[in-house]
């Protein structure tokens, strides 16, 4: 066995909170590439989706509110376990509806608790990527976008055979909950003492060597780098939200393309994501942070712009493929430095998720509202994902520039 430094304790734990990752990523991707069908069973107009996925990520703002004092309270693996549980709860309510209300329950109830396992379960994994021989939040991060590449072809290809949305997710929801049983016996039962100090440093220098090692990590203190993570996580959110959302509406309605075919834009989205996250541990530990966060960018926006403007379908598909590599580290190391966030358990982790609720809050809105005019669903997730990857650029270097 190699030796990474971790007690039999911490591996497993190691073991249980990737597989959670895991479980997260499975969940959202079952009913995603299936929204176009959602949309037609309840009978509602693309902009109006748009506002009922913003009125289901209204509730996430609750759960960024309560995150911090739920984990100072009942410790990270009580909140992981429940929230956990109702999730998996509330995924079939969504695949049960056949009116808006019902629908936005669902999803509302969904956001809420995710955002509690999200930050319960990037508090865990960093503490342990921390004592590791190497960083592992990546891929962490990784395995959540695994599972959003296997639920996403599977409810894809589900989608094509003609499988109900119903029957689909409520066997999804079965499944996950055993395994969320099995992911709570082996969480760390102790939370790690919050630290006196901790750099913040937004798409910045590495924590674990690096050509960016031998630079000293900036301290951050009051409440900039709170305004940071909630700027950088709204910003990324923006990109990834898009482009995995309206992937499938991208090619089902502007190529008119079927119900398989569309779902497999989204798979392209989190497929690049996949490989970037599995890889990108690794490439800091080569080239550094800051110099990974910045090809990232750049390659964001090449291939955003690819997406939403090419005029054929397999070039779309690269375009998606390519912004899922670009975004792929943002998450990872903006979750990794909200978790180190000197203070309250979870609150640099709430700010965090707080500012990606906003976003996940106005983007559906914008796009959605976009796409029922004239304009493309290309043109329309642009106005949201270019924008989204030049702020999320600035206030990376703005971060670099102010930090002593």
């Amino acid at each position: 066995m190699i030796d990474d430094g971790l007690s039999p304790t911490d591996r497993r734990a190691l073991a249980s909170v990737a597989l959670q990752f895991f479980v997260n990523g499975v969940i959202f991707a079952s009913f995603i590439p299936r929204l176009p069908e959602v949309r037609d069973r309840i009978d509602v107009t693309t902009g109006t989706l748009g506002l009922l996925l913003a009125a289901g990520a209204l509730s996430g703002l609750f759960g960024s509110v309560v995150v911090g004092r739920a984990i100072e309270r009942l410790g990270t693996r009580r909140v992981l376990i429940a929230a956990g549980v109702a999730m998996c709860v509330s995924l079939p309510v969504v695949g049960l509806a056949t009116m808006p209300i019902v629908f936005v329950v669902g999803l509302a109830a969904l956001n809420t608790f995710d955002v509690l396992v999200d930050s319960a379960m990037n508090m865990q994994g960093s503490w342990i990527s921390g004592r590791r021989r190497a960083p592992v939040m990546n891929r962490l991060h990784g395995l959540w976008s695994l599972g959003t590449v296997i639920g996403g072809v599977g409810a894809s290809q589900l989608a094509g055979a003609g499988v109900s949305l119903r029957i689909h997710l409520l066997v999804v929801a079965v499944v996950l909950l055993v395994v969320v049983a099995f992911v709570g016996s082996g969480l760390l039962r102790d939370d790690e003492p919050v630290a006196d100090a901790a750099p913040i440093v937004v798409a910045g220098n590495a924590s674990h060597g690096g050509s960016d090692a031998s630079e000293a990590p900036g301290r951050v203190k009051g409440r900039r780098p709170m305004v940071f993570l909630a700027i950088a996580g709204a910003a990324s959110i923006a990109m990834e939200l898009t482009s995995s959302d309206w992937a499938a509406f991208r090619l089902n309605d502007d190529f008119d393309a079927g119900a398989r075919a569309a779902g497999l834009a989204y798979v392209a989205f989190t497929l690049g994501m996949t490989v970037g996250r599995f890889g990108g541990d690794s490439a800091i530990l080569r080239f550094g942070q800051r110099r990974v966060a910045d090809i990232g960018i750049v390659l964001t926006l090449v291939a955003l712009a690819v997406a939403s403007f090419a005029p054929v379908e397999w070039m779309v598909m690269i375009g998606y493929l390519g912004a899922g590599l670009g975004v792929a580290t943002q998450f990872p190391k903006l979750y990794d430095d909200a978790a180190k966030l000197p203070g309250r358990p979870g609150a640099g982790l709430g700010a965090l998720t707080g500012g990606s609720r906003v976003a996940m809050l106005v983007t559906p809105v914008v796009v959605g509202s976009l796409a029922a005019t004239t304009l493309s669903v290309g043109a329309a997730t642009a106005a949201v994902t270019l924008p989204g990857a030049l702020v999320f650029g600035l206030v990376a270097r703005r971060d670099r520039s102010t930090i002593s």
